[in-house]
């Protein structure tokens, strides 16, 4: 068997990868972390944060480097390579990125996922100031505001319903005339007042100042109507795309396409470990990321601890 370049190899550096690789580089492993664009994953693309404990609010992009700092200070080696397979030979693991191939112990996964996005002009520009794919992230942003939200399966509804904590009105706008969410949750959201449902409709555009998101235009999809919604929030709810296609070995997931793990964050793949927004959970936060990726890191320890006992045990009885 050839040697080891590593012990741990991290895939990812969101929030889940940087804790995973401060406890893993903390421990004296022998650990890289790998990551195609920049550390952070999708708090990289979020304005504030308020919901992290000990900071009442903070920049996305801040907090992004104060999770990669607090990393390497404890010598985390955060590599930006692009990560092209990731699969099992034998008792290791072989990682091939776009610049070369590395073997090691175990693997923590943590590439995450991204929301699907609408694709229309005003989209990427509101990004933050407006327009949203997290309403318990930012729902807080939009007190006694205007919101609309886009969707018509059950996180459309679930969430449509959380926003109108907040807002002082939500339009649920759907492109068609029945919704797939379950009907328990459709027929509450429609007792809900502050709540008015706009079926037969898509996005067309989002509209704004130089400041923040001001209105949302939207067409009809059977009179090519449209209309113009004033509203300075727009919540996306029409799906999130796990980043799991990087693993070649058969991974147990759910309907979704999300990983599935035990309460170790191991998978069916012994030594694969996930944690973050591409393990099948409840919510996806960036606490309940790090917590899973704080598991992660001891579980694939303990592993890694395992098999050298096995060879230890296996060379003393031949």
């Amino acid at each position: 068997m050839a040697e080891r370049d590593f012990e741990i190899i991290i895939i990812g550096a969101g929030p889940a990868g940087l804790t995973a690789g401060l406890y893993t580089a903390r421990s004296k492993l022998n650990v890289v972390c790998y990551e195609k664009l920049a550390p952070g994953g999708e708090i990289l693309n979020t304005e504030h944060v308020e919901d992290y404990p000990g900071f009442e609010l903070v920049g996305g992009q801040e907090l992004a480097a104060k999770f990669a700092d607090h990393a390497m200070k404890f010598g985390l080696k955060i590599e930006m390579e692009e990560v092209t397979e990731v699969k099992k030979d034998g008792d290791d693991f072989i990682v091939t990125t776009d610049m070369g191939v590395r073997r090691c112990g175990a693997v923590i996964y943590t590439p995450g996922g991204y929301p699907k996005k609408l694709g229309i002009p005003g989209e990427e520009k509101y990004a933050g100031k407006g327009v949203s794919y997290c309403a318990l992230c930012d729902g807080a942003f939009f007190q006694d505001e205007v919101i609309t939200v886009i969707g018509g399966g059950n996180s459309a509804v679930e969430e449509g319903q959380f926003l109108t904590k907040y807002g002082t009105k939500v339009y649920i706008i759907h492109r068609r005339d029945q919704f797939r969410a379950h009907a328990v949750l459709v027929d509450k959201i429609r007792e809900n007042p502050k709540v008015e449902i706009i079926t037969d409709y898509v996005p067309e555009e989002v509209i704004g100042d130089d400041r923040e998101m001001k209105k949302l235009r939207i067409r009809n999809v059977k009179t090519d109507e449209t209309q113009e919604i004033d509203a300075t929030g727009l919540f996306v709810f029409i799906g999130f795309i796990p980043n799991t296609d990087l693993i070649k070995d058969h991974v147990e997931k759910d309907d979704a396409g999300f990983i599935l793990t035990d309460q170790n964050m191991e998978t069916n793949v012994p030594g694969l470990f996930v944690a973050g927004d591409c393990r099948s959970q409840l919510i996806r936060q960036i606490t309940n990321a790090s917590g899973d990726a704080t598991t992660a890191a001891v579980a694939a320890e303990k592993y890694l601890e395992a098999q050298e006992e096995a060879k230890k045990a296996a060379a003393a009885a031949s």
